[in-house]
């Protein structure tokens, strides 16, 4: 038992770093991907990954594998596709999914062609797929500040935040709060994946960020119970994850989101708050 869950922690720096990096974005993602759930914005979250795409490729291929040049890049794309989406959707009678979905498509293909452009250079492949087995100091350090930034923006606007999933139009009413919640909480969404993408990579990082999500909601029915059951399915899929990709020499990020895919199955059918095992009995219960 030692050897398979404790030994590869304890002899190699690398399974280390890429754990505490996991944790990391547990910590920071998972709630936003929660709150993402909540006020039924969880494609969202897969069009920012998108959006992020081309501002990451244009600050490799500037700069190279900088950690630096590809975060403020990733950042500058995913936040203009926010704002530009959100400040249509205010501004005019379209609606935020439509607004969204123009913009984040518009990014994407700038994003394919720069890539299709700079032809065979694999290193890119870093972009799309993660590389959380290489992790560095300077990489943990911006993993563990977007952790620690999220969780205390998050707890500052907590209950703004419930009453935009509750009733946003109520919150516009009452609160001059509205805007600057809606637009600080895309910006969470947008830094959180950029952070993601460095260890998942920009097709991987929203798994980690809706699917513990996604299995939580079957766990707990409160807002508490939900954010603390998506961050222990988020941890506890990077460590298995993790542990098959080192035993059975798998791509670390796809093992660690099809883990977190398998607790979303797991939790659909044995769920206690609306999985198919529990609607199966309470219907049998009530015929009876």
């Amino acid at each position: 038992m030692w050897e398979v869950l404790v030994q590869p922690f304890a002899d190699f720096g690398f399974m280390r770093r890429a754990l505490m990096g996991c944790i990391a974005i547990s910590v920071g993602a998972t709630p936003v991907g929660v709150f993402l759930m909540l006020r039924r914005m969880s494609l969202t979250g897969d069009a920012m990954a998108h959006a992020i795409l081309p501002g990451a490729a244009v600050g490799y291929l500037i700069s190279g594998l900088s950690l630096g040049a590809m975060t403020i890049g990733g950042l500058v794309a995913g936040m203009a596709v926010a704002l530009l989406s959100g400040f249509v959707t205010r501004v005019t009678a379209l609606r935020e999914d439509a607004s969204l979905a123009a913009f984040y498509l518009i990014s994407l293909a700038v994003g394919v062609l720069i890539v299709s452009t700079r032809g065979s250079n694999v290193d890119l492949m870093h972009v799309l797929f993660g590389t959380v087995l290489a992790l560095d100091d300077d990489a943990l350090i911006l993993l563990c500040s977007i952790a620690s930034l999220s969780v205390l923006t998050l707890a500052l606007l907590f209950r703004p935040l419930v009453l935009e999933c509750a009733d946003p139009q109520f919150l516009r009413s009452v609160s001059g709060l509205s805007a600057v919640t809606h637009f600080t909480f895309l910006a969470l969404v947008v830094l959180n994946l950029v952070g993601g993408f460095h260890a998942l990579g920009t097709l991987m990082a929203v798994g980690i960020m809706i699917l513990p999500a996604a299995a939580a909601r079957f766990w707990a029915a409160s807002i508490g119970g939900l954010v603390v059951s998506a961050v222990a399915f988020a941890m506890v899929s990077s460590l298995i994850g993790l542990l098959l990709s080192y035993h059975f020499s798998l791509p670390s990020g796809p093992a660690i989101i099809l883990v977190a895919g398998f607790a979303y199955g797991l939790s659909l059918l044995l769920g206690p708050v609306g999985g198919l095992a529990a609607r199966a009995f309470l219907r049998r219960h009530l015929q009876a």
